[in-house]
């Protein structure tokens, strides 16, 4: 069974040894752009509106449901009404994170391991179980990101997700490459003309949303703080 590119983000974002989650404040934005372009690629969802803002395209179905759970509930989610793609990418990723990890540990690819921080507060870590898939993704990032090889549409939405998070950089062996030139080329992968054009609205759209998700959160618990 394929995993989802929500799955495939997870994985790479999962310390293998420690078991925690890196990026975790950007997490949920960041699967729900992962689910709107699973969608997009699919044929299953359009951006059908554009305006000179890229927050407020609207995302449309243009399809039907695929038949995967997690995937029809999304779409389902984006049949109720006219949104945009910045508020769905909050609204599809509220409460995926634990969905997907309990999917990738009965898939056997995680484990959970539950535990207590200072022996009074409830701490859940997941480390890897088997990481032969995860090094396979690795793989086709580092190809794309490091040797310069092209990348299929679906490793190109991966990049491009992680672009979105400036997180791109962090998951390949660099090597000898300046980490400005790993960047550089994971906007490059990301701007790329990979996907049809109402693929390529849709991931614009969901970059875009996923950046402002993040920065209204930053924002509010800066204020908070303050």
């Amino acid at each position: 069974m394929q995993t989802l590119i929500a799955e495939d983000l997870l994985l790479l974002l999962l310390d293998d040894a420690k078991g925690t989650l890196a990026a975790s404040d950007k997490v949920q934005p960041l699967l729900g752009g992962a689910l709107l372009l699973e969608l997009a690629l699919a044929g299953r969802v359009g951006v059908a509106e554009r305006t000179s803002r890229w927050t407020s395209a609207k995302v449309a179905v243009t399809g039907t449901p695929p038949g995967e759970p997690l995937l029809d509930e999304a779409m389902a989610r984006v049949a109720e009404k006219p949104r945009s793609a910045q508020d769905l990418v909050n609204r599809l990723g509220k409460g995926t994170r634990d969905v997907l990890l309990d999917r990738l540990a009965a898939r056997g690819l995680v484990e959970r391991r539950d535990g207590k921080v200072l022996g009074l507060f409830p701490h859940t870590t997941w480390p890897a179980r088997d990481a032969r898939h995860e090094e396979s993704v690795r793989a086709l990032l580092q190809g794309a990101l490091v040797q310069g090889l092209t990348p299929d549409a679906r490793t190109s939405a991966l990049i491009a997700l992680l672009a979105a998070i400036d997180h791109a950089h962090k998951v390949v062996d660099p090597g000898d490459l300046p980490t400005r030139t790993v960047k550089a080329r994971a906007q490059e992968v990301a701007d790329g003309a990979w996907a049809a054009t109402a693929v390529r609205d849709a991931v614009v759209a969901a970059q875009v949303a996923i950046t402002a998700a993040v920065t209204a959160s930053v924002a509010a618990t800066t204020a908070g703080s303050s």
